[in-house]
């Protein structure tokens, strides 16, 4: 286990304004079973007020039993861009990253909805997320996590480690372990089993890594993992079944030159597995590779491929094969592919580089012919999207 030194920065819930007695009817004058199917449709939103309302809606909403009952709603988690940044500094004269501060949105895509997330307490900026972090979605029901892990101070352009953990039942933010060092940016991140992996990118001399940790956002650690076979600076990183997947990237020697190759984690055993090769086209960018989380029924991989959806499934030999080219309006600058499981796939693109952007759920598992429908959005949430990951509430 890699010793993380105390921050003394944690975030503490505060008191809740509670009845003084848990006893009594969940809602007075309803049966227990029809009171629960009220509760069962509160908003993910608002379940952080549903739980001060009363000492028996807090145990209920926090309970397991409570989000069995709930249907399962996959979320668009989105590192999106709000209003320019003020004020200068070297981030200043990067246009495309630099001049905005992100903030985290989610999208649920069944309902329409859109909701920012509170800021990221202490952050830099109002709270503003760090510039190129990565996001992954851990566990699920009242144990859901959204956890916000490195990137670049968005004022400085250092390197950062901080890690952030989004409790969605108390609506709080709780700062993590720091990262082990080094400090590395555009590593390879996915959530498997209830821990966050990260493997490869750089380090602050721009030496592509193969290391690799693992954090357990309950016991709040992160242990070491074997290193990988081979570099990987911009390697991207999947759930492939139980296992974690550090796909692409390339070696410091190549800069830029993409490999198509990938290495498999099996926490099981601790182990790296044999390196595949052509995994995907060598010299492809990986960046839009996803796979469905884990309580999706397809097990497949996606990513975009000239303008189009390319699903390939699982499997030693899977062959990648074309489901449908993406809307013209997201196609010449598309961003993000998230997998939302039961054959959906988010596509985050625009029109062309600078324009607004949309977001595209093409829906293919359980229809004849794949269809797109385009989310509708507020002006306010159709910013640059940096990062995104499906959240299961």
């Amino acid at each position: 286990m890699i010793p993380t030194p105390d921050t003394g920065d944690r975030k503490q819930e505060p008191a809740a304004a509670l009845e003084p007695s848990d006893m009594g009817d969940l809602i007075p004058g309803l049966p227990e079973d029809l009171a629960r199917e009220c509760l069962v449709r509160i908003g993910f939103d608002q379940l952080p007020a549903a739980r001060r309302v009363l000492r028996g809606w807090k145990a209920e909403v926090e309970s397991p039993f409570h989000h069995r009952l709930r249907r399962p709603r996959p979320l668009l988690a989105l590192a999106q861009a709000r209003s320019p940044l003020a004020g200068s500094g070297p981030a200043r004269k990067y246009a495309a990253a630099g001049g905005y501060s992100y903030r985290l949105v989610l999208h649920d895509p069944g309902a329409g909805t859109w909701t920012p997330l509170p800021a990221l307490p202490g952050a830099r900026g109002g709270g503003g997320l760090p510039l190129f972090c990565q996001l992954a979605a851990v566990s699920e029901g009242p144990a859901t996590k959204l956890v916000v892990l490195g990137g670049w101070d968005p004022e400085t352009w250092a390197p950062t480690a901080a890690v952030h953990v989004y409790d969605f039942v108390a609506g709080l933010w709780r700062r993590g372990a720091d990262m082990p060092p080094p400090r590395r940016s555009f590593f390879a991140c996915a959530a498997v089993g209830g821990r966050v992996f990260v493997a490869g990118g750089h380090d602050e001399e721009k030496n592509a890594l193969r290391s690799a940790a693992a954090y357990d956002a309950a016991a709040d650690a992160w242990a070491a993992l074997p290193d990988m076979a081979r570099e990987r600076d911009e390697a991207r990183g999947v759930r492939a079944g139980a296992r974690f997947v550090a796909l692409g990237g390339y070696p410091t020697e190549a800069q830029g030159r993409f490999a198509g190759s990938a290495e498999a984690f099996d926490p099981a055993t601790w182990s790296w597995g044999a390196v595949r090769e052509r995994v995907i086209e060598d010299g492809a960018c990986p960046r839009t590779c996803c796979a469905a989380p884990e309580t999706a029924t397809d097990r497949g991989m996606y990513m975009l491929r000239d303008g189009h959806v390319m699903a390939r499934d699982a499997g030693e030999g899977g062959a990648w094969r074309t489901l449908a080219r993406v809307p013209e309006d997201g196609r010449a600058a598309a961003a993000e592919v998230t997998a939302l499981g039961d054959g959906r796939v988010a596509v985050v693109g625009s029109a062309c580089h600078g324009a607004e952007q949309t977001v595209y759920v093409l829906s293919h598992g359980r229809v004849a012919t794949p269809s797109w429908t385009r989310a509708a959005a507020p002006p306010e949430f159709t910013g640059h999207v940096q990062a995104a990951c499906c959240v299961q509430i």
